[in-house]
């Protein structure tokens, strides 16, 4: 199992740092493979008056002090075709938010950059429906690495749901499965103008994932999630992270004694 993880999005440089920093620190005691992620832009925000983060260049700038200082690689989403070359000179892994992942020129453009292109399911999507991201990809980029991250279906309004089966699908595809088990607990646009969630949700989806067996966990973590610029309710603690990765550990280990 491997770890996407960071806070939602790039508030400063030392908040970043920070969470990076421990984070590393974690995943080196449980040997667990970390990328850390975070977002210059939140392009998607239910509000126009809801903060969007630091931009690309000073995003950039800031992931690209993680990669210097900690020697971890990063991901960070692209939302228009036009940022993934410049984004893919710093981010080892460029993602595809979910809302986006059947924009045909913006997957394009990511795979083109010969980087690897992590989608996520569209919250209105099949699980089947992801071969044709796929394809896309392919046909500019036929030997690119291509990730499909799970990260719940709208059920009504300001709702999601997980359906596990999904992880089991979208594997037949040959492309790593990430399982999002912070945005799957995601109330969208459900708290007066801004997203809800539910974080005390997140370790038993988790711990469902990891028993169906997946290859990666993305997890956005914050040291101060309440205060959050974005996805406040359903970004875990730093403080609590440990704990959390122990279990993800334990559980991934009890799915290959099964596979």
């Amino acid at each position: 199992m491997f770890l996407i993880a960071g806070p939602c999005a790039i508030e400063n440089e030392q908040m970043v740092l920070e969470t990076a920093s421990e984070l590393q620190n974690v995943c080196r005691e449980l040997d667990i493979p970390l990328y850390f992620k975070s977002s210059f832009d939140k392009a998607n925000r239910t509000s126009s008056s809801s903060s969007r983060g630091v931009g690309m260049k000073e995003g950039l700038r800031i992931l690209a002090e993680v990669k210097q200082r900690y020697g971890l690689p990063v991901v960070t989403d692209v939302h228009e075709s036009y940022q993934c070359a410049p984004v893919a000179e710093v981010a080892d892994v460029l993602q595809i938010p979910a809302f986006l992942s059947r924009q045909t020129d913006l997957l394009r453009a990511a795979a083109a950059t010969g980087r690897v292109v992590n989608i996520k399911k569209g919250q209105f999507m099949a699980p089947w429906d992801m071969r044709g991201a796929i394809t896309k990809c392919r046909e500019v980029a036929p030997e690119g690495k291509v990730w499909l991250t799970e990260r719940g279906s709208s059920f009504g309004y300001g709702n999601l749901v997980v359906d596990m089966t999904s992880l089991v699908r979208m594997r037949e595809f040959g492309c790593p499965i990430i399982f999002d088990a912070t945005h799957s607990v995601q109330q969208p646009s459900s708290a007066q103008g801004i997203t809800g969630g539910n974080r005390e949700l997140v370790p038993p989806l988790m711990r469902a994932a990891m028993a169906v067996g997946i290859d990666g966990l993305f997890l956005e973590v914050h040291p101060d999630p309440d205060h959050a610029i974005s996805d406040a309710a359903n970004q875990i603690r730093l403080a609590d992270i440990r704990t959390i990765l122990t279990q993800a550990k334990a559980f991934d280990e009890l799915a290959h004694k099964h596979d």
